[in-house]
């Protein structure tokens, strides 16, 4: 385990050498920090809920506001970026980010907005199979688009299978997950969970549960809000049948930007499939006619409804072009590394108040480390703030903690580390 290399002092000299040493120290400078007083950058640590501003995307959404200004509607064919055709210029760095097919990848909508298109599609429920699997801690949003689903259904409760960790655990163990499924299979419509658990950051065997939930004839999909960016994903290989995500957290494409979907190539053309359907799904060769049939685009497009939000999709092709330059493969080393050293370094500060409640090993986590502080409250957090730290706070007592690789820096963790002691002592 990373974690082990770390306390031997083996895989990490000192902050100074590893930021010398970081191949990708460079894409620090692409992004703005927020201002805080004094002369030092604040620790942002929060591109778990929002990620920095590319400065790139000034320029791009500068140039949709400019050919706005000067072509009106004929900017839809005549702007530098032709805006009827502006989605296709993000699909294809989004399908190399989530390790998917251009085809089977779209850029629309809002995150809760495309799971709810997609539970219209792969929630069948039968008098056999009605129930829908899902953490128990899951995020607000999908826990109630989940239960509206079933209650849409005419369902109840009962058709809830939600997952919790054993007594005395604060994370779920692959092998209870794949048992649930295995045991219940029979009756399961749908697996519904996170990649990644906002409250834990638990990053969960994706690969293995698709493949009980396929083995079992479950349709299986994820909610990728904390894993696309994060993880490296591979949607395709792994059989998933869909998946969606939203681009404001490590995708940085800005508050409320534009999120992502994914349904697998084998529906491709699977137009039998119930769907609501906009204009924006329709056969393009055909969409302006005007016609009364709906002709549905085959693959992921196929769901799309309403026409793209332009300056929000151009601040998120800053962000992509530079994750495509970076390399998910490279991210995530980095990655590895960044948390692991700073778990070891919250280790090395040896107060029992705390405790990282994110698994140890590295293949069951991202980017984010959930801090448990017994008996703590805001103030800590408070007082982690006025020292320029940009975390978050979230109840009972769990401080949540997230370098990311293209903007935070082995002395920002470093520098973290000494300022929670601090505060803590």
């Amino acid at each position: 385990m990373i974690s082990q290399q770390v306390r031997s002092g083996s895989e990490f000299p000192n902050a100074e050498a590893m930021d010398i040493a970081d191949p990708l120290a460079s894409f620090r400078d692409r992004f703005h920090f927020p201002e805080i007083e004094g002369d030092q950058r604040p620790l942002y640590f929060t591109g778990n809920s929002l990620g920095l501003m590319p400065k790139k995307a000034r320029e791009y959404v500068e140039q949709e506001l400019d050919d706005w200004s000067r072509l009106a509607v004929e900017g839809h064919l005549h702007a530098r970026n032709p805006w009827l055709p502006y989605h296709e210029f993000l699909t294809e760095p989004m399908a190399r980010l989530v390790g998917a097919l251009p085809s089977e990848t779209v850029v629309m909508n809002a995150l809760t907005v495309n799971l709810h298109l997609m539970m219209v599609s792969f929630y069948r429920p039968t008098l056999e199979r009605y129930k829908i699997v899902i953490e128990k801690g899951a995020f607000p949003s999908d826990q109630y688009a989940v239960d509206s689903q079933i209650k849409w259904h005419k369902g109840d409760r009962n058709w809830l299978v939600e997952l919790t960790p054993r007594e005395g655990e604060s994370t779920l163990r692959t092998e209870d997950v794949v048992d649930k499924i295995d045991r219940e299979g029979e009756s399961i419509a749908l697996i519904m969970l996170g990649g990644v658990n906002y409250y834990t950051g638990q990053a969960f065997d994706m690969a293995a549960i698709t493949a009980k939930g396929r083995e079992k004839g479950c349709v299986v999909g994820f909610d990728c809000a904390h894993a696309a960016g994060n993880l490296a994903l591979r949607l395709h290989d792994w059989d998933v049948d869909f998946a969606v995500w939203c681009s404001y957290k490590y995708l940085n494409g800005g508050p409320g930007a534009v999120a992502g979907a994914f349904v697998h190539e084998r529906h491709l053309h699977a137009f039998e499939l119930p769907r609501f359907a906009g204009w924006w799904g329709n056969n393009k060769q055909t969409r302006f006619l005007m016609g009364p049939e709906f002709d549905c685009l085959p693959g992921a497009e196929g769901w799309q409804l309403s026409n793209p939000p332009i300056l929000q999709m151009a601040a998120l092709r800053a962000s992509l072009e530079i994750f495509d330059e970076a390399t998910m493969s490279a991210l995530r080393g980095k990655s590895v590394k960044l948390t692991g050293y700073l778990e070891s370094l919250i280790d090395g500060i040896g107060d029992d108040r705390i405790e990282v409640i994110t698994p140890r090993d590295p293949a069951q986590r991202g980017c984010q480390l959930s801090i448990r502080v017994r008996g703590g409250d805001r103030s800590l957090h408070q007082k982690l703030s006025e020292r320029g730290v940009v975390s978050d706070w979230r109840e009972p007592d769990v401080i949540r903690v997230a370098p990311t690789p293209l903007y935070n820096s082995f002395n920002d963790v470093h520098r973290f580390s000494v300022i929670l002691k601090e505060c803590l002592a």
